[in-house]
């Protein structure tokens, strides 16, 4: 008989049973000590509501406007490499879940950029995600440990095609190592005016976590910004991404929406997320998992379990829209220090 499938975390169990061990070590692991892994989670944990009662919450209204779309919910799937590891038909099948965002990395070759650019804008994407923490690539003990190497049958589709010189085609080796020699350690804010340049879509940031970055980013003119640690997979003993969250939004003094990744599992968290500020969030890792155990359905049932979990949290703080969420209806570590202070 198939277990009932009650949370999103349940998931993460059928996946490490079904993905060979070298692969759920890769999606699932964090840098060095993971201390910023697990931090990623109990943040949460020591956020607590106040909720109001006796509110008519007969219609919950979860539609928000995102970079102005409007969407259903403010749930959206993070920008996460190579799901084909996870299932046979990796994004593809994500995307029929859910409509996905599209990320890219500024490469060394600036003709890669602009072809990887001019495809989304031709393929009908609406944004671009350019990821600003990785100038480097985190240590990561568990791929060291398994000695992780891309499977033999998995190709770096976007790079495939690409009018690129000097790049080893004979195997998949190549084309991988000439990708991971192309990160540009150099990459500062003036690619980011560059990358306007090419462009006409919003470009928005992931992988801010101060109020100094957030107010560079302003200047720079980015449409949006993502609060997160790159699932704690790059510099370990940074804080929880929802620990920065408040610091960040205040910095952005609403002249640009703030969304956050890192650590969701429930509809709770996501409350939490919009109390502190965010516009949205972002899930990476409930939909790989979601993705291995049960493909494109599984993606369905996690974007379906958050959105229920998530209503059912509003109705019992007594909101019922997303713009009654506010920072009343949340406690966190810091408000219990100052109220210790005042004593």
């Amino acid at each position: 008989m198939r277990m009932e499938i009650t949370n999103v975390s349940e998931y993460e169990k059928i996946a490490k049973q079904k993905l060979p061990k070298m692969i759920y070590d890769y999606f699932a692991s964090g840098a060095e000590d993971q201390w910023t892994l697990r931090e990623n989670r109990s943040a949460f944990s020591r956020i607590l509501f106040r909720p109001r009662i006796l509110v008519d919450v007969s219609n919950i209204d979860m539609t928000t406007t995102i970079l102005g779309f409007k969407i259903s919910m403010p749930i959206m799937i993070a920008p996460t490499a190579m799901q084909k590891m996870a299932h046979p038909e990796g994004e593809l099948a994500t995307a029929r879940a859910a409509s996905a965002a599209n990320t890219i990395m500024v490469y060394k070759d600036r003709n890669v950029v602009r072809q990887l650019v001019g495809r989304a804008e031709k393929a009908g994407f609406k944004a671009i995600v350019l990821t600003v923490d990785t100038p480097r690539l985190g240590r990561r003990e568990a791929d060291i440990k398994n000695r992780f190497t891309l499977p033999p049958s998995l190709t770096l589709k976007n790079f495939v095609e690409l009018n690129i010189e000097k790049m080893d085609m004979t195997n998949d080796s190549g084309l991988a190592s000439y990708v991971g020699s192309q990160v540009d350690r150099s990459l500062s804010w003036k690619d980011v005016k560059w990358l306007q340049t090419i462009t006409s879509l919003p470009i928005i940031l992931k992988g801010v976590m101060t109020a100094e970055d957030i107010r560079l980013a302003v200047q720079a003119g980015v449409a949006g910004i993502v609060v997160s640690n790159h699932g704690a997979r790059q510099l370990d003993y940074v804080p929880a991404t929802i620990t920065c969250l408040e610091e960040v939004v205040k910095a952005a003094q609403g002249k640009v929406p703030v969304f956050l990744d890192g650590g969701i599992r429930r509809g709770t968290d996501i409350f939490k997320a919009l109390a502190l500020g965010a516009s949205g969030v972002f899930i990476g890792r409930p939909v790989v998992f979601a993705l291995a155990a049960d493909g494109e359905a599984g993606v369905r049932k996690v974007l379906q379990m958050l959105s229920d979990e998530l209503e059912l949290t509003m109705a019992l703080s007594g909101c019922t829209s997303i713009e009654q969420i506010t920072r009343n209806h949340v406690v966190t570590e810091s408000d219990s220090n100052r109220n210790l202070s005042k004593m």
